[in-house]
């Protein structure tokens, strides 16, 4: 299985996201071959933000996330780049990551889709989306303001020819009518599936992986173990 986890904005819950699900493949592979793992093709205010790191603390496994590129500054990929005279080479990096996800895995993108990538050439994180052509699930916020960011990620994704796996609204509690009312409202604006995620104690690796039993079952892989 090959997924990309995308995100209308930055601190929305897509590590999150790709820690649960990594921890449910991992979890149904049938040992025939290395289990998928989660892939961070860059990842920014390294090291006191390490995705990966919250990943392998999920699944209990050095081998359950790899990061390919990382920088200091907490800022998109290609400026904190180009802030620390470091370029980042998209073909490298686009190479790096179709090498890490041979056995298949989760992709988890940085900020929202036109967070600017790398240098050299320029590339945003849609561009490597397309250029992976793997499916994207768009992880968004439950509550009000969601709607427009949403719709617009999920516009961004279909024109550039990617399939949109569904969207996941994080910390659903419901309080709100906006919360009520943003799943069915989104499902009409966006034309796919919307699901959501309770909002729920994440203090424990088991937490984490609880929430894989609220991820839709349309984007398992199938018993004989095919893609997407």
């Amino acid at each position: 299985m090959s997924l990309a986890v995308v995100g209308t904005d930055t601190g929305i819950g897509k590590t999150v996201v790709t820690a649960a699900l990594v921890a449910r493949l991992r979890e149904q592979h049938n040992g025939d071959g290395d289990p998928p793992r989660a892939i961070k093709p860059a990842q920014t205010g390294y090291p006191g933000d390490d995705d990966a790191g919250y990943v392998r603390w999920v699944c209990g496994e050095e081998s359950a996330a790899v990061r390919l590129r990382t920088r200091e500054d907490p800022l998109a990929p290609a400026v904190a780049a180009r802030q620390a005279g470091d370029p980042i080479d998209y073909r490298d990096l686009l190479a790096d990551t179709r090498a890490a996800m041979a056995t298949g895995g989760v992709v988890e993108a940085a900020g929202g889709l036109r967070v600017p990538l790398s240098n050299e050439p320029y590339r945003e994180i849609v561009d490597l989306v397309v250029d992976l052509g793997v499916p994207a699930l768009v992880v968004a916020r439950s509550g009000l303001g969601t709607l427009n960011h949403t719709a617009l990620t999920v516009e961004a994704l279909r024109r550039r020819g990617v399939p949109v796996a569904g969207v996941v609204l994080n910390r659903y509690t419901g309080g709100s009518v906006a919360e009520r009312t943003n799943p069915d409202e989104l499902e009409r604006m966006c034309d796919c599936p919307v699901d959501t995620l309770p909002e729920r104690s994440l203090d424990s690796p088991g937490d984490v992986r609880a929430l894989a039993d609220h991820l839709p079952e349309r984007i398992w892989p199938p018993p004989s173990g095919g893609g997407v």
